[in-house]
């Protein structure tokens, strides 16, 4: 695979992480204010919601090949992994 395309693999999949992230901090703040945090994220939900919007920015500018490849890997990724959880999950387990 060229240097090129695996970087933009890399990027994408790293700034899909970040979109994930910056939604968890955001749902979670207001889903559960109760919790006890070690670290407390400035100015939400301004500053979760500019990092989903310059992370899904600069996602755009990306090919469309690498969409693509992305989704296949995601699609495969959940194939494992709800493939696996299936026989190891200890919630399904519980009497």
């Amino acid at each position: 695979m060229p240097i090129g395309d695996l970087g933009q693999l890399v990027s994408i999949g790293t700034l899909l992480a970040f979109v994930i992230v910056c939604a968890g901090v955001w749902i979670m703040r207001v889903r559960r204010p109760d919790l006890k945090r070690p670290f407390r994220t400035p100015w939400v939900p301004f500053v979760p919601i500019m990092g989903i919007v310059v992370s899904l920015a600069l996602m755009a500018g990306l090919k469309g090949l690498t969409w693509l490849r992305l989704i296949v890997w995601l699609i495969i990724g959940m194939i494992i992994y709800f493939t696996y959880s299936v026989k190891h999950s200890r919630v399904r387990n519980l009497p």
